[in-house]
């Protein structure tokens, strides 16, 4: 029996480490070729390595999604590889300074705003592109549970995340006609790499997240990817200009 994504293509940006990484494994399981990109060259190539070491197709393309050369030469060496692009999760993100809005200088501001929306509308407009030339395909953003309610200390990160929400809804309508949907995911607290070092900052703040948590527990990389995969499959047809929150019930507290 076939995977749920079998025969297709699909780009992962941030597919190093985190929700990224298991994205890509996950996606190719349920038999995606994958075109992985990070900035991290090193760690993007091991998600790559892993994925064919399990029989699968994939390829790496080391990309800084705020520079749009670097993108579009992201997306034009996926189709040059795979021939499409079917699907895509635009993952790639940073956390962003941690401190009270008006202590967060303006180039800081600036980065994240740069990599976490500015990243997401570049993926979107080359990937976009290339899907209207073959017939449609599906778009999962990755915004975050900050992208619904306040992340106090995060004004940047939480800017950025709710924009990822309007560009999303934008989108989907613009590219219904085009047999593209695109839709977005909002993780809640999730136990990766960037969280860690988040965490690391602030003894106080695991606490505080936990504390948070209706489950008692941060949720999983892989648990987020399978969000990611449905809504990128045929399953979720009718699904487009969504925002599905994946927190344990964090915010429905």
């Amino acid at each position: 029996m076939g995977g749920l994504l079998e025969g297709k293509t699909a780009l992962i940006t941030g597919a190093a480490t985190g929700i990224g990484r298991a994205a890509a494994l996950l996606f190719a399981r349920e038999g995606a070729c994958v075109l992985a990109s990070d900035v991290d060259r090193a760690q993007g190539e091991s998600t790559v390595a892993e994925i064919r070491a399990a029989g699968h197709e994939a390829e790496f393309a080391a990309a800084d999604v705020a520079d749009e050369a670097a993108v579009a030469a992201m997306v034009d060496r996926c189709i040059a590889r795979f021939g499409r692009i079917d699907c895509a999760v635009n993952n790639a993100g940073i956390a962003g300074p941690t401190a009270a809005l008006h202590e967060v200088s303006f180039a800081d501001w600036n980065r994240t705003i740069a990599t976490n929306l500015g990243g997401v509308f570049l993926c979107m407009k080359h990937e976009i592109a290339a899907m209207r030339t073959k017939g449609g395909g599906a778009i999962v953003n990755t915004s975050s549970g900050a992208g619904v309610v306040a992340a106090p200390g995060m004004a940047p990160y939480c800017a950025s995340k709710h924009g990822i929400l309007g560009l999303t809804k934008t989108a989907a309508v613009e590219n219904a006609p085009f047999g593209i949907r695109i839709n977005a995911i909002c993780p809640g607290a999730t136990d990766t790499p960037m969280m860690q070092a988040t965490l690391a900052i602030d003894p106080g703040v695991r606490k505080m997240i936990l504390k948070s948590l209706p489950g008692g527990r941060m949720g999983e990389a892989a648990e987020i990817a399978e969000a990611a995969l449905w809504l990128c499959s045929d399953r979720a047809s009718f699904v487009s200009g969504a925002a599905l929150v994946v927190d344990g019930g964090a915010i429905a507290r």
